[in-house]
């Protein structure tokens, strides 16, 4: 993952840099936004969104999904703990498919397919939601895709090598 993202740096590209990013930035910090996601516009019902006053807003736009970050620096110290946790789950997920599947001294290639496909499925399937319904890049997603079949192919390398005989 850090290799991906800091040495290969096919990442660079995920995010668009806004024209005036100062000035939208100063217009926006007399707001006080919290922390958190957001939506907008955004209909108070399901009734609402039907009404002629929701679609003129839709209509002049802006349309948007927001995530506001805590202000300052992020601490990459609690994002790699976080990193590593999440992988660490995605794995127990792949022994425990690997395991009810496979009985003890299952050969390396049957392992890796089981492993993998289940690793590869805990990395990516959910991407993909992101791009249907969030309005994400499909670059970003093919990509992020990408990343996750490479981590699926070292969770499934490692299970297979170390898979008891």
């Amino acid at each position: 993952s850090s290799l991906i993202h800091m040495v290969l740096g096919w990442h660079k590209g995920d995010f668009k840099v806004l024209k005036d990013e100062a000035g939208l930035s100063e217009a926006m910090r007399r707001f006080n936004i919290e922390p958190g996601d957001y939506l907008m516009p955004r209909a108070e019902s399901m009734a609402a969104m039907g009404s002629p006053e929701f679609k003129a807003r839709l209509a002049q736009g802006p349309n948007l999904f927001m995530t506001v970050r805590p202000n300052g620096m992020s601490s990459m110290g609690k994002m790699l703990g976080l990193w590593f946790g999440y992988s660490l789950i995605v794995s127990l997920f792949a022994a425990y498919v690997s395991g009810r599947a496979l009985g003890q001294g299952a050969d390396y290639l049957h392992v890796f397919r089981f492993a993998g496909v289940t690793a590869f499925s805990g990395y990516t399937l959910a991407l993909w939601q992101g791009w249907v319904w969030w309005g994400k890049s499909l670059r970003y997603t093919l990509l992020s895709t990408f990343d996750g079949l490479i981590y699926a192919l070292v969770t499934a390398g490692a299970f297979g090598w170390l898979w008891p005989r």
